[in-house]
Formats: structure tokens, sequence, C-alpha cells
């Protein structure tokens, strides 16, 4: 009796491990978009630079501060004049100075106070990108390319080389009628499914004048942003 149970528990087992495989290569197969390509140089360019007039980069450029929760559980106020960014989370109070990592420290020190550092600073670099991305659209060792989407209207595949916690991530941006950001489609290394898309969504103009947008969808998922202000001295 016992080994016939043994037998059935294994059968089970192997049961549910085939399904779950299943149900991954179905996803998988479903959802994966290979990463297109497109046209580069001046074209590209341009169109970049019309969705970073709509958000009002030129605004954004001049901002003093920004603060934002992400999730309702990593909180940030990000000094953009001496780029130094104050990170709560976990109970943890860091400042991190992104000109100088040296500087980089945690209040009220703790043993493993360089791991709590070292994920406050991949917190921050993930969840402000969240916040900021249409912004960095020219950052240092960064491509773009003018992407024909299926429905034979223009998108902007940027490419990151390098920065952040994982460089060589591309990002697929479509746009309204006026070029301010509706979504992106992603390729990253965190998500083995190439091409899932996230929304951009509920913008709001801040004090400084960036229009900063509060709100996101992934696979139907919510990622709220909330707390979100931005304003000068």
């Amino acid at each position: 009796m016992r080994k016939k149970l043994i037998k059935l528990f294994k059968i089970l087992v192997l049961s549910i491990l085939a399904l779950i495989v299943i149900t991954i290569a179905t996803l998988y197969f479903s959802l994966h978009e290979k990463l297109p390509e497109g046209e580069a140089g001046i074209k590209a360019d341009n169109f970049a630079l019309k969705i970073q007039n709509a958000v009002k980069h030129d605004q954004y450029i001049k901002t003093d501060y920004l603060q934002w929760t992400f999730r309702n559980k990593n909180h940030y106020i990000w000094d953009k004049r001496k780029n130094t960014v104050q990170v709560d989370y976990d109970g943890h109070k860091v400042i991190l100075d992104l000109d100088h990592p040296e500087r980089n420290k945690l209040i009220n020190p703790e043993h493993f106070s360089d791991k709590i550092i070292k994920k406050a600073l991949a917190n921050f670099n993930n969840d402000s990108f969240w916040v900021v991305a249409p912004h960095k659209l020219f950052d240092k060792k960064t491509t773009r390319q003018l992407i024909t989407l299926k429905d034979n209207s223009k998108g902007l595949l940027v490419t990151y080389s390098s920065g952040g916690t994982t460089p060589g991530d591309s990002y697929l941006w479509k746009v309204d009628s006026n070029y301010r950001p509706i979504s992106y489609k992603m390729w990253v290394s965190i998500i083995p499914i190439g091409g899932i898309e996230a929304t951009w969504e509920n913008w709001i103009d801040t004090d400084s004048g960036a229009h900063l947008s509060q709100q996101h969808k992934l696979l139907g998922f919510g990622i709220p942003i909330t707390n979100l202000k931005a304003w000068n001295d």
C-alpha cells in the first residue's frame, strides 16, 4: 500500500511539474516577441525630441527636487542639484550620492550595511526609471531606432548599452498624437519574455513644469507611483 501511495505521489508531482512547464512554454510562445529593428539616425532622434518636448523635458532638466513612492513601499527624495537621493525601504534609510558612490551611507549603520546600500541603489535604478524614463532617451551610450508598428504608426526603440543595474535593456515607446507616451514594450534581462507591454498613464503637470506619469499597468497589474512631486527652490 505504501509503495502504491509513493508511486501515486510521484505521478502527481510529475504531472504538476509537466503542467507548469507546459503553461510557461505556452505563455512564452504566445507572448514573446523578437526585438524589432528599425531606422537609426536623425529621424529617430527627432522622434525622441518630440517625445521629450511633450513631457516638458526642458522643465525636468531645471527641476531641483523629485519625490515619489513606488508600489506603496519604496520612498524617494531626489535632490537633482546635488544628485543625492534619500531612499527609505524596509525600515532602512539610505543616502545615495549618485556622483560619488563611495559617499553612500546608511543612517544607523548595521552589520549588513553594504548589502542594504547596494539594494537601495538597485531599487532606485529600477523605480526611478518608472518615473523619468521618457526623460532618459538621450542618456549616454543609448541608441535610438524609429520602428514601424503593426498599425503602421511609428514608435521609438531605445537601447541602453550601459548604466543602471541591467545594461543592455531595450524599450519600444508608443505615443499618442501629441507624442506623449502611452506605453512601452520591454526587452529586459529580468523578464525572460520579450515584448511585454506596460502602460504609462495618469500624467500630471508638476510644480516644476515637468510632466510625469503616476500609473502603469503590466499584464493587468497596477504599478502605482504615489506621493509624486517635482519642484524647485
